[in-house]
């Protein structure tokens, strides 16, 4: 019989963003505390930059947009925002969304899965992503609710379970 596997991957739908960045500059341009501020949120090159003309509305801002992917579906482990920057009068925050686990995260799963999941359980790094494979379907099904249960500094997905 062939082993079952899935594949842990770090991917954020480009278009869910898209749609909370949309949201959240409709929602800044109608809020009554962000009028004549120069508040304003949007794509700049693969980065996001929130605008405004104070520290603390540019973090409201930030937060505004961080509501706005919770409610699509995003984790925030997926969002890497910097901290607020002086520029000319206006404050700036660069945000970027991570996407893929990197080789040395991967290792760290790998050996999570080695050293607590069940016997009989391989994980190899492919790319930027992570292949578990297993004669088990249950041993599968422990090995996620394992992962599940730990807290990475990364979004992890299951996909391709076969």
């Amino acid at each position: 019989m062939a082993d079952s596997s899935f594949d842990i991957v770090s991917k954020v739908e480009r278009q869910e963003v898209d749609n909370a960045l949309n949201q959240a500059a409709k929602e800044i341009s109608q809020r009554y505390d962000f009028k004549g501020v120069g508040a304003s949120i949007s794509w700049s090159g693969e980065k996001i930059l929130m605008e405004a003309n104070s520290e603390d509305r540019v973090n409201a801002i930030l937060d505004v947009f961080q509501s706005k992917l919770i409610k699509r579906g995003i984790s925030l482990k997926a969002l890497e925002a910097g901290e607020p920057q002086l520029s000319g009068k206006e404050y700036k925050i660069f945000a970027s969304i991570q996407e893929g686990i990197s080789q040395e995260n991967a290792k760290k799963v790998a050996k999570i899965i080695r050293d607590e999941g069940p016997k009989g359980v391989k994980a190899q790094v492919q790319g930027d992503e992570l292949r578990v494979s297993s004669k088990s379907r249950d041993d599968l099904q422990t090995v996620i609710s394992l992962l599940k249960g730990k807290d990475f500094d990364f979004a992890l997905q299951f996909v391709n379970y076969r």
